[in-house]
């Protein structure tokens, strides 16, 4: 499948609500309006970190990437966050979430980041089946206090 991997422009609002909608149906979750917006708002900010990174076959988008960078207390670079990765159902089983990753490899190594991490449900399997071919998971549990 011929693709293209770009940064989001303003241009693609709607298709990138569209799939964030699709993406937060498949966790089951529904965030209020007012959290896509302003994480619409931080991937169009130029002193954001969040990037979003686009997959794009014949002018649709069919998925995104969106990661930022943070200082690191574990090596004298920083480290890249994988925060969300998504192609629509009918995107799937053609390489491009294995580009949307080797994308973010290669923005990793160009920024001098010393590691690319990311999470994931441990039931979601598929995705599980691509990231394991990248690094295997870790030992690490994580906790989340909601304030």
């Amino acid at each position: 499948m011929t693709h293209d991997i770009r940064d989001a422009t303003a241009a693609d609002e709607s298709a990138f609500r569209r799939l964030w909608a699709e993406y937060l149906a498949f966790y089951n979750v529904t965030l209020p309006h007012e959290v896509t917006a302003q994480t619409w708002a931080r991937i169009l900010d130029p002193a954001s970190p969040l990037t979003a990174r686009l997959a794009v076959v014949q002018g649709r988008v069919l998925g995104f990437a969106l990661h930022h960078n943070h200082i690191s207390t574990w090596g004298l670079g920083d480290d890249g966050y994988l925060e969300d990765l998504f192609l629509t159902a009918d995107a799937r089983g053609f390489g491009l979430g294995r580009a949307l990753l080797d994308d973010l490899v290669a923005i990793s190594r160009a920024k001098g980041w010393a590691r690319l991490y990311w999470m994931t449900s441990e039931t979601n399997h598929t995705a599980r089946k691509l990231y394991d071919r990248y690094a295997l998971a870790d030992d690490h549990v994580r906790y989340r206090i909601r304030l």
